[in-house]
């Protein structure tokens, strides 16, 4: 089964060792979109995650500071980190595809 950070690493690799037509780089653009729906998804998840595991660490630790590096070695923290960290991914390389469609689209421009 491929994953969403899978499908986001082979459009990262693509991305850097081969040149983007604007037609692929519009395919990519869509396809970065709809994966960034299942970033949102996956972040709400790993939050509520964290959260049940950050309250745990609250009840058993007196000092708050304590309690929240403890929770920030879990597995849970980790999820989220790497949620959101995708999601930024998707971020950057969605602008990266709509740039190099807006500089093709203006060189066509100058052509005319």
């Amino acid at each position: 089964m491929t994953t969403i950070r899978d499908m986001v690493a082979a459009i990262q690799k693509e991305l850097l060792l081969t040149d983007i037509t604007p037609h692929r780089a519009a395919e990519l653009d869509n396809k970065l979109a709809a994966l960034l729906g299942n970033c949102a998804a996956e972040i709400r998840e790993a939050d509520v995650a964290y959260a049940q595991v950050l309250l745990g660490c609250l009840q058993t630790e007196k000092a708050t500071n304590r309690a929240r590096v403890m929770s920030e070695v879990t597995p849970e923290y980790q999820r989220k980190r790497e949620a959101k960290d995708t999601r930024e991914l998707v971020i950057e390389m969605l602008r990266s595809c709509r740039n190099l469609c807006r500089v093709e689209t203006e060189a066509l421009r100058a052509l005319r």
